[in-house]
């Protein structure tokens, strides 16, 4: 992390987050700049597995100072980001989550076969077949496929407590939420959360269930999450402490 000392600013609305791209070593990383009334400095950290950054600065920053503060630090940014791989971390050798699990990424060798999680000897592997090339989107696949079976399993046995029917469900890879309720029933995952324990993946589907009859997050809402998952605070912990963890990965 880097940071720069600055004279106290007088507070001020503080504006939403602006979403930019930097150019670090070829490629575009994704840049949150957040305007924070009481920051009396810039503030600059790198989110695990180097996938995306992080920036606070004091409300009422000049836009040059900005650009001038990621200028002075483009050269650390470069050393820095030049040691993430996160393609790397999905080899053989390496671990990938699953339902909470660590499991050993295990490469069989074989050009045809199916990607299947296994017990060998007491420890938890993923067989993945393919070439190695290939690996992360055949993992990727497998992931996805689990997610839809794990949260088709879970709205299937909520829904009907609260009294809703649900119109559809669809995965995507969104960076912004883990999930959305539409006011016509539709639902939409992250298929990420299924290598989350699975009392989180359980929590998120009552989140997103609980606004089929609440569609706002006030007392009545949370008063219905807790009903149906009593891990509602356990569950946003593990969230806000590990999800970037799961975004960082890049299967593409």
């Amino acid at each position: 992390m880097f940071s720069s000392i600055l004279k106290p600013r007088r507070a001020l609305r503080t504006p939403p987050p602006e979403l930019r791209a930097v150019e670090v070593n070829g490629r575009s990383v994704p840049l949150t700049i957040r305007r924070n009334a009481q920051a009396t400095r810039l503030t600059l950290r790198i989110e695990p597995g180097g996938r995306a950054l992080k920036m606070t600065v004091p409300t009422g920053l000049p836009e040059r100072e900005i650009r001038d503060f990621l200028d002075r630090h483009h050269a650390w940014l470069m050393t820095k980001l030049a040691r993430f791989s996160s393609r790397s971390a999905l080899a053989d050798g390496h671990h990938i989550f699953i339902r909470g699990v660590a499991h050993r990424i295990e490469e069989t060798g074989m050009l045809r076969g199916l990607t299947e999680a296994a017990t060998v000897d007491g420890e938890a592997v993923l067989r993945v077949s393919g070439e190695s090339e290939h690996v992360p989107r055949r993992i990727r696949d497998y992931l996805k496929k689990e997610a839809r079976k794990d949260l088709q399993d879970r709205v299937a046995f909520h829904a009907p407590k609260v009294g809703r029917k649900v119109r559809s469900m669809t995965l995507r890879d969104t960076r912004s939420r883990w999930g959305s309720c539409s006011a016509d029933g539709a639902l939409s995952f992250s298929w990420r959360i299924v290598m989350a324990p699975p009392f989180v993946l359980d929590y998120l589907v009552v989140h997103e269930v609980a606004h089929l009859r609440e569609m706002n997050h006030g007392p009545d809402f949370w008063s219905l999450c807790r009903e149906l998952c009593p891990r509602v605070e356990e569950a946003k912990r593990w969230l806000k402490r590990n999800g970037t963890m799961l975004h960082a990965l890049d299967f593409d």
